[in-house]
């Protein structure tokens, strides 16, 4: 598909969102090394790093041995844990990467936030970063905390992941998920991998060299949640998807499957979004909307509505 057909998105948010991604992040870049795309990626995550709410803490620590972040917002209104994972196609990322959005999060919910900062590929392969994730749940799971699990993108498919071995492992406690725009193992030619293939912000080439990367297998549903076999017993979800991205259909297959199965799901397509477009919630109407509706399915999840 050339680039002057692919379909591209109209609101004027959106596209100057992706003019200034476009200056820091190459449309090339996973052509680049590991290191030129992390330095890229973290100037690109800093352009729209904004200042935190006031009187939030914020302090980083260790729990076994993943590091983490925390967020505690000025007024708890939920004694449930929120637990983020973080975007970046397994390769690119940190918990200093999506740093303002884990804080809107955490303070438009009143709800304490641990984003994880998992081990990244090539260097870690599958399953480092689902064991890494999994850890941490364990861990807030003992204290006999809720948790709602919350990732976009690479972090949507951990969150997806370890719902999942939650359930296999008979762990309690998850009262939700909020995937958005997540990976989840869509079979790369087909329907929206076929359709946004060279979507901008995400083409499906660039889904398929982070998958080769991390090198999970495809039948494994932890690494490929759509591959699970029973989706009952799975906690509630709210998945949110771009219209513009390759990963699309993951999202709205993945809600389906949850609903024929008995799961209480919301489904949301952003019509005029792009993949990461968390990052334009401040300059783009479309993802403001999008962000409030994520921030209020946290919220419910939490119990702080």
């Amino acid at each position: 598909m050339s680039s002057t057909t692919c379909p591209r998105p109209s609101e004027e948010g959106i596209l100057q969102f992706l003019e200034i991604c476009d200056s820091f992040y190459p449309a090339d870049a996973v052509n680049a090394s590991i290191e030129q795309q992390r330095q890229w990626y973290d100037a690109l995550c800093a352009r729209f790093d904004r200042s935190l709410p006031e009187r939030m803490v914020v302090e980083d620590s260790i729990i076994g041995d993943v590091p983490v972040r925390s967020y505690r917002p000025a007024t708890l209104r939920s004694s449930t844990l929120l637990l983020y994972f973080h975007g970046g196609g397994f390769v690119v990322g940190s918990r200093q990467s999506h740093h303002a959005i884990c804080a809107e999060i955490a303070d438009h919910a009143g709800a304490e936030l641990v984003s994880v900062d998992y081990r990244l590929a090539p260097e870690h392969l599958w399953p480092a970063q689902a064991d890494d994730c999994f850890a941490v749940l364990k861990h807030v799971l003992r204290d006999g905390r809720r948790v709602v699990l919350i990732g976009d993108s690479a972090g949507g498919n951990l969150a997806a992941g370890v719902a999942v071995q939650a359930k296999n492992d008979g762990l309690n406690g998850i009262v939700g998920q909020v995937l958005i725009y997540p990976s989840l193992g869509g079979d790369l030619i087909s329907g929206s991998y076929e359709e946004m293939a060279d979507a901008p912000g995400l083409t499906t080439s660039d889904v398929a060299y982070y998958r080769q990367l991390l090198g999970a297998p495809e039948d494994n549903p932890i690494a490929m949640p759509l591959a699970t076999e029973s989706f009952a017993g799975l906690p509630p979800a709210f998945i949110s998807v771009a219209h513009f991205d390759p990963l699309r259909d993951d999202g709205r297959i993945y809600a389906g499957r949850l609903a024929a199965a008995g799961v209480e799901v919301w489904f949301r397509e952003e019509p005029q979004m792009v993949h990461a477009w968390l990052r334009a919630r401040h300059m783009s109407e479309g993802a403001r909307i999008g962000f409030r509706a994520v921030c209020d399915a946290v919220s419910y999840f939490a119990g702080a509505l």
